[in-house]
């Protein structure tokens, strides 16, 4: 008799445990699957409703249009949240040597930050590295990858 009732117990556990929400379909925070919830000032929000990254051409390291366009959102997105600092990587492609990528990649983030500080963010809130060729966001030897890897990423600290 306590086989049968052990059994019940389970049986109702299980359908319970069918109704419980799945964590892992609402990202563990109660919002249903396919909705998001972006932290206003947080590093993704930047990336979501901004844009963090300014894009150069080949040994280049003045501003396009483009890249500006992304800094005006960037610093008025600063603007708003005063409290946020950044730093702002220069990044290269894989051709060249290391010291010239470095120093490109350096004159690609002072670029942007000097951009930033023009449009009134205070340069204490920036600063800046360059990685050189060091940390590719897209792998391959090719124009499209290369393209991807001239750039500038602004990242929330």
């Amino acid at each position: 008799m306590n086989f049968k009732i052990l059994g019940a117990f389970a049986a109702v556990s299980l359908l319970a445990a069918c109704t419980t929400p799945d964590t892992a379909a609402t990202g563990g925070n109660g919002a249903t699957a396919g909705t998001s919830t972006v932290t206003p000032g947080s590093q993704e929000d930047l990336v979501a409703n901004v844009g963090d990254r300014v894009f150069y051409e080949y040994n280049k390291s003045s501003l396009p249009t483009e890249g500006r366009g992304t800094l005006d959102r960037q610093a008025a997105w600063l603007g708003k949240y005063a409290s946020n600092n950044v730093q702002l990587a220069g990044n290269c492609d894989e051709r060249g040597t290391e010291e010239y990528n470095i120093a490109l990649g350096q004159r690609r983030a002072s670029a942007a930050r000097d951009y930033l500080v023009a449009k009134g963010v205070s340069s204490t809130r920036i600063t800046t590295i360059s990685y050189g060729k060091d940390r590719p966001v897209a792998l391959g030897s090719n124009e499209a990858a290369y393209a991807q890897n001239r750039n500038a990423i602004t990242s929330v600290r």
